[in-house]
């Protein structure tokens, strides 16, 4: 059974493919798994912010196209790049064991409360620069696009006094020795998915999604079906900084969920916790609970005035 893997060209996604191709091989012996890069238009658009040309979908389409043409018979993401609401046709048919899910500062040894006064911090996500800038407002935090490698090179190159990434990111291509901090999940609520990489494939293909599920971590989806069930309540994208966070101990799970107008001044948090067997129901209470605690003026204020 050969099976084409769609994906991103980035050295992270390649290597969240050559994972998931691995799994796939190693669950049955009659499996092949050819990787095809797909170039996104996320991936060509690097020099404006992403809630200035269209959000997570930039990252996703033209992977949703071949799939659709049966170009490819399945696409691997990290999950956080992914719409709560998917094309018809496409089913989320795999989530991988999660990484680490926190955002981590690499500043070359300091810490984010040893940054002085007016250091610049980079960071892509509107999320990142709400909560660093609630939390430490004295920080000039500026715009960051491009990958791993690239980001990392922009600060070694004076660029940036620090930036902010994925943990699950640098670990992943080998870079966690750059970390100068994890930041607490409760303290920096991490995007809805991080740390997560999912598969999607046709809803008619039988087999293909057969062969996923050998691959499927039913704590992790759990975690991050209560974490997007809260995004769509929320009707949330990367306009607007939305976190989520749930964590499965048992047959509970807590989920953290968070809204913040962009430039950090209000903040609108809460948890919950609740039967793990029930993720979506958790994530929509909590996501409820938001709106009427205050998101909904954060989120209306969005609409009329862009993030």
């Amino acid at each position: 059974m050969r099976l084409r893997l769609g994906t991103r060209g980035s050295p992270l996604a390649l290597w969240q493919a050559r994972w998931v191709a691995a799994g796939l091989e190693a669950s049955a012996p009659d499996i092949d798994v050819e990787i095809v890069p797909v170039r996104t238009t996320g991936d060509r658009v690097v020099l404006r912010p992403l809630a200035a040309i269209g959000g997570k979908g930039l990252f996703t389409k033209e992977l949703d196209q071949a799939l659709l043409a049966g170009e490819i018979a399945l696409a691997v993401h990290s999950l956080k790049d992914l719409p709560f609401r998917l094309p018809d046709g496409i089913r989320l048919a795999a989530v991988m064991p999660r990484g680490d899910p926190r955002d981590a500062l690499v500043a070359n040894g300091r810490s984010l409360s040893g940054l002085p006064s007016g250091a610049r911090i980079g960071t892509g996500s509107l999320r990142r620069r709400a909560q660093l800038l609630h939390l430490f407002p004295q920080l000039q935090v500026c715009d960051l696009r491009g990958n791993v490698d690239t980001r990392l090179r922009k600060l070694d190159d004076g660029e940036f006094d620090a930036i902010v990434l994925s943990a699950a990111g640098l670990i992943r291509l080998g870079h966690a020795g750059r970390v100068s901090e994890y930041l607490p999940a409760e303290t920096v609520v991490p995007a809805v998915g991080q740390g997560a990489v999912v598969a999607v494939c046709r809803e008619d293909d039988r087999a293909t999604s057969t062969a996923l599920e050998r691959l499927e971590d039913p704590a992790t989806r759990a975690a991050v079906t209560a974490e997007r069930a809260l995004l769509e309540i929320l009707e949330g994208d990367c306009r607007v900084p939305i976190g989520g966070y749930g964590v499965v101990d048992n047959d509970r799970l807590c989920l953290h969920g968070l809204v913040a107008s962009p430039d950090g001044r209000t903040i609108v948090s809460d948890q919950t916790t609740g039967p793990g067997a029930d993720p979506a129901s958790l994530g929509r209470r909590l996501g409820r609970r938001l709106l009427d605690r205050g998101a909904r003026a954060i989120l209306d204020d969005a609409a009329r005035h862009g993030a």
